[in-house]
């Protein structure tokens, strides 16, 4: 226990207490005394959104033994908003409002959610409920009970309120929880229940029961919309059916943004402190008199805006917000604790920290001032933000003769004696307490001397594998007309899946393909390897092949020799490369695990997975040429902090490419900060250092004193000489040009490369595919990381001040991308004309230097709300406090453009949005529509792959290998020549004339079981995961592959029906059928036919040998064909036995 501070006995209900002097941190340091002092239940109101999240951090430095505390959020829209809140909000706020009553900790929330009115308790109470293993229950009844709770059906579960139901499974992701869960019945019984991974949609861990709660604030069920409409017809004058939102309850159906009528789906509301346990105490920090104002304003401008829309009548500020008057009757009742920083409450010892901020020349100039004038008995902590800044200090304080020491958090730091204490902690206040005025404890945080803030967010453990083809050839999304080529058969229209020939007996699954003339093909769905996606030149739609002619033939012919072509002279440039001796750095050892070490998260998967294979590729004896591919923020900077620790460790020197100023500051930090104390010298080329600090360090470099040099393309220029130079790190390759690729093609010939990039270029993804470059991709995206929601639309001033609004409400920040310096001001003028609450501040790049640093500084500290600039923010500081972006004129911008600025947002948990604006549809191009389709359609996390995969169909195939090639591309479709590309590599590389190469996929063989052999449209409703699935199983090339797929689909449907068990027989046969060689199976109730190819791998002797068996039942038929005369069993049996017999016929080696 502190014992600086002895608080007496807790205030009784209707009785309050204050504390002054609460100075930066006091505030929650006083609060963690009253929870370990008192044992009550504490509630602490905060003025926003902002501040929960700072006194979470201060609570895990002050109080890291007490339980973490509830958190009871905004609903994150802004007042009177047309939409729902997010999933994950409206979950977190019903999980605190269940667990209160009983809660005996800390419970947070922003004033503006304390102020709202809730749903009453009889509402979770009715809707909450526990369901066990064991338990009996109406499959219909249960799932309209989860339905009338506010769950969504959906065909994969994702977020928190939905439901996915497929016959005796039900996947369910509940209010509150962590993990969603699939529930198995056995008819009308409970048989288990499991956690699982939303990503993998593996199962985590068996559970006995789970608690279910609400999905949404208000009810959904028929007889709540009926009770709505009734109450709406009472409350609103006038005929209830010009109103949008009521004609949408007719239809039976929730309106969007129901919660700001929250007051008419029941007879009466709640609000938050009638949740709260009746011995609690409120606490009432100072900020919240200026802060309520400031709601109920905002409240009241937004109803005088929208009060005369017809369409969407709203409810007063008064009925949906506590008013003055019940907001101080309510606080009258309870045991309250109001903080002041000036008055008459009980004084405490604390006092204002003196300004502590450094110039850029002596930055701890005032802090060891400070610390030397600190008294005998005075103490301090320091508060670094990661363990690689705690060095960094700690190093630069012992240089001056103060060595603070190590200590875990504030309790073990008041357990010691010693007087100058470090931490790792990332803390924004400080605390200073005084004793008879002279300073007895302080505490300091780094941004209080440096001004700096880096609050990383942790990564996940996520364990999603996506194969890179798969990334770029899945068929999941094919919607009907969308264009696909089929090996055999040339360019034709998906048109669905159907089962056409049932009634001859053949219950298979076909996916069905639309030719020139109308004339539809077939093709089994085992079949589907033989199936890509059509990608041309974008320009004009692909013309359908005709059946029957032989102009496809003929396309093929010459697109296969380009491939081989292309093939031949790609491998002679990579082959010259690969020859020529390269550096092998030398294995990882005890110092670079102890780097390794100071990274504070887990990495994910995928990151291990490239690190692995950037170590391997640098440790081996050939030159490395590795690109490492993620979208912004999944992790590529570790990767590359590791691969150049190794090569400055093994004693070359590493040059760090980027293509902005404001990102060589970024990485050099980065760097500096991982780097720190270890005997590396990391240094930066920028355009923000003077004439003689860039002498100098051109003549370090030059020498060998440095270590790591990052910098833009300077470090290209004829006088950066290197001593040593052994690994260059790109950055976003394609954001440099013509002159700066031609000198890093140079370089490429003589060092290591790792490339990182969010988007790769065409031609470097596609090189990356043929293997001619090692490619790695990370796709895990960091934990509660959600796609930014992405709108398209016509400028309007009200969709501006809603979404800039919105972002500020949460207490984040916004980008406005305006691409035109010339006139900039006035559209700076135009956003502070409508926003005029708005902090703004404009950066474009012909400003002064030192002035366009200190604004995007400035808006990484939080000091202004919108940052109106051009395209220099594209590759920028990562600020996870800015959550919105608007981008004007986003019809100029490329696809990989449009990703990348997009990406500057959705950097925290928090949900993102990027609102494009454009002309009229009609004024654009086609290229322009396309583009912003495609990036409006590819929200999900993790699709710089695919977007790079859209920009191919957009822009054509044509750069691929020159344009040369396009014109053939065109013909087949780029992602059927690739495949010929590899396959013309691989023949190569393996020594075989790739002439002799033919269609892989068209000569696999026939398989005729006669039995069904299908997932079933029962089993697996959504078409889309049964095609994924279909393509998955015909692409499979093991055993292995095809056992995983079987798990997989029992973990996440439940037990295999028949056919699909025979399907996934079939696919083992079509392996085995590969490897020895049969073109063809036909099988019945009475036997089955196989024929060989010309070429294979069947033994004739044991051929010979089964023939002369007494009573045999195999007999020759031809030359190429054996039968056997048996009775097979039907369904899975048959394919089972097949396997059997064809097995016995291999060349056993």
């Amino acid at each position: 226990m502190d014992r600086s501070l002895f608080l007496g006995t807790p205030p009784r209900a209707g009785a309050a207490r204050a504390f002054s002097q609460l100075y930066g941190a006091a505030d929650s340091w006083l609060a963690a005394q009253m929870a370990r002092q008192w044992q009550r239940p504490l509630l602490i109101l905060l003025p926003n959104a902002r501040d929960v999240e700072e006194w979470q951090r201060e609570w895990r430095f002050f109080a890291p033994d007490l339980p973490a505390p509830l958190i009871f959020p905004d609903r994150e829209i802004l007042p009177y908003d047309r939409l729902a809140p997010p999933a994950d909000a409206t979950a977190t706020r019903l999980a605190t409002l269940a667990a209160l009553p009983e809660w005996r900790g800390v419970c947070l929330a922003p004033l503006s959610a304390v102020l709202q009115r809730l749903p009453p308790r009889s509402f979770l109470d009715q809707h909450a409920f526990v369901l066990a293993v064991g338990d009996h229950l109406s499959p219909e009844g249960f799932r309209q009970r989860l339905i009338d709770a506010g769950y969504r059906n959906v065909s994969e579960v994702s977020e928190a309120g939905e439901l996915a139901w497929r016959g005796g499974i039900i996947d369910l992701f509940p209010s509150g929880s962590a993990l969603p869960y699939r529930i198995e019945l056995f008819d009308t019984v409970v048989e288990s229940i499991r956690a699982f991974d939303p990503e993998t949609q593996r199962t985590q861990q068996k559970v006995e029961r789970v608690s279910l709660l609400p999905a949404r604030e208000v009810p959904v069920d028929a007889a709540a919309l009926q009770e709505f409409r009734s109450r709406f017809r009472a409350h609103f004058s006038g005929d209830p059916q010009r109103a949008e939102i009521y004609r949408t309850a007719n239809r039976g159906q929730v309106p969007q943004g129901a919660e700001h009528y929250l007051p008419l789906f029941f007879p009466q509301s709640s609000h938050l402190l009638m949740h709260f346990a009746k011995d609690g105490i409120v606490f009432l920090p100072p900020g919240l008199e200026t802060s309520a104002r400031h709601i109920r304003q905002d409240w009241q401008e937004r109803h005088e805006e929208r009060a005369h829309d017809t369409a969407y009548p709203i409810l007063s500020p008064d009925e949906l917000l506590l008013t003055p008057g019940e907001w101080e009757d309510i606080l009258r009742g309870h045991a309250l604790v109001h903080g002041q920083t000036e008055g008459d409450g009980e004084r405490l010892l604390t006092a204002t920290l003196p300004d502590l901020h450094g110039t850029p020349e002596a930055p701890l100039a005032a802090l060891d001032v400070f610390l030397r004038h600190l008294p005998t008995e005075g103490r301090v902590i320091l508060a670094a933000e990661s363990p690689g800044r705690q060095e960094a200090l700690s190093e630069r304080l012992g240089k001056a003769g103060l060595l603070p020491v190590r200590v875990h958090d504030w309790p073990e730091f008041l357990a010691g004696t010693e007087r100058i204490a470090i931490t790792v902690a990332p803390l924004e206040r400080g605390l200073l307490i005084k004793e008879n005025g002279l300073v007895r404890l302080a505490l300091i945080s780094e941004a209080q001397i440096f001004g700096d803030r880096v609050f990383a967010q942790r990564r996940s453990a996520h364990t999603r594998q996506r194969s890179i083809e798969g990334l770029v050839r899945d068929l999941g999304d094919l919607q009907p007309d969308d264009p696909v080529t089929h090996e055999e058969y040339g360019i034709g229209r998906f048109q669905g899946m159907a089962t056409p020939f049932a009634a001859q007996g053949d219950i298979n699954e076909y996916v069905v393909l639309e030719y020139a003339n109308g004339d539809l093909v077939y093709v089994p769905a085992d079949h589907l390897d033989r199936i890509t996606r059509y990608v041309g030149n974008g320009a004009t739609e692909p013309a359908l092949s005709r059946l029957g002619s032989n102009h496809w033939d003929k396309a093929k012919a010459k697109a296969r020799q380009k491939a081989i072509d292309a093939a031949t002279e790609l491998l002679d440039i990579y082959a010259r490369r690969a020859a020529r001796a390269g550096r092998a750095f030398p294995a990882p050892d005890d110092a670079y695990w102890e780097f390794v070490s100071r990274f504070p998260f887990e990495e994910t998967p995928d990151q291990q997975q490239a690190i692995d294979a950037v170590i391997s590729d640098m440790v081996s004896p050939h030159p490395m040429d590795r690109l490492v591919c993620g979208d912004v923020g999944f992790g590529k900077t570790e990767v590359a902090l590791r691969a150049a620790f190794l090569a400055a460790h093994g004693g070359t020197q590493v040059a760090v490419l980027v293509p902005t100023t404001l990102l060589a500051q970024q990485h050099y930090k980065n760097f500096q900060d991982r780097c720190a104390g270890l005997p590396l010298r990391v240094e930066v080329l920028s355009r923000f250092q003077g004439a003689k600090a860039h002498k100098q360090v051109l003549a370090a470099v030059a020498a060998g004193e440095v270590n790591i040099l990052i910098g833009t393309h300077r470090l290209l220029q004829k006088d950066v000489t290197f001593h040593d130079l052994g690994l260059l790190i790109l950055d976003e390759e394609h954001r440099f040009g013509v002159r700066q690729k031609e000198r890093i093609k140079a370089l490429r010939a003589e060092v290591d490369i790792l490339t990182l990039t969010a988007t790769p270029i065409p031609r470097t993804l596609n090189l990356s595919l043929a293997g001619l470059r090692d490619l790695s991709i990370i796709a895990t995206p960091p934990q509660r990381r959600q796609p930014v929601r992405t709108f398209v639309q016509i400028w309007d001033d009200a969709t501006v001040v809603e979404a800039c609004q919105r972002e500020m409400h949460r207490g984040g920040q916004v980008y406005f991308l305006h691409n035109e310096v010339r006139d900039i001001e006035r559209m700076a003028t135009t956003l502070r004309r409508l926003l005029p609450d708005a902090r703004l501040r404009v950066a474009h790049g012909q400003m002064p230097e030192s002035e366009l640093e200190a604004v995007m500084l400035d808006f990484y500290h939080q000091r202004f709300d919108i940052l109106l600039s051009t395209t220099i923010i594209e590759s920028g500081i990562d600020n996870p406090h800015a959550n919105t972006i608007l981008i004007n004129r986003a019809d100029k911008f490329g696809l990989a453009q449009l990703h990348q600025l997009r990406g500057r947002v959705g950097r925290s948990h928090q949900r993102a949005y990027a609102y494009l604006f454009t002309p009229d549809p009609r004024a654009m191009s086609d290229d322009a529509r396309r583009r912003l389709d495609a990036i409006q359609s590819l929200e999900d996390l993790g699709v710089g792959f695919a977007l790079a995969s859209h920009d191919l169909e957009i822009r054509g195939a044509g750069e691929l290998l020159g344009e040369e090639q396009s014109g053939h591309m065109d013909e087949i479709g780029f992602t059927l020549f690739m495949e010929w590309l590899n396959d013309a590599v691989e023949a190569i590389r393996a020594g075989r004339d790739p002439h002799s190469l033919e269609d892989r996929r068209a000569s696999g063989p026939e398989i005729h079981l006669n039995t069904p052999a299908l997932i079933p449209d029962d089993y697996l409703p959504d078409v889309h995961l049964r095609l994924q699935f279909y393509k998955r199983l015909s692409d499979v090339r093991s055993d292995a592959a095809i056992g995983e797929i079987m798990v997989e689909m029992i973990d996440r449907f439940g037990p295999i029906p028949a056919p699909t068990r025979t399907l996934l027989c079939q696919t083992q046969l079509r392996l085995l059928a590969t490897q020895i060689g049969i073109e063809r199976i036909d099988a019945g109730p009475a036997g089955a036919r196989l024929q060989f190819a010309a070429e294979n791998q069947v033994a004739p002797e044991k051929i010979i040998q089964l023939i002369q068996q007494p009573h045999s039942i195999y007999q020759l038929d031809g030359e190429h064909r054996l039968r056997i005369r048996r009775d097979l069993p039907d369904g899975e049996a048959r394919c089972q036995e097949l396997l059997q017999h064809i097995d016995q016929l291999r060349i056993q080696s």
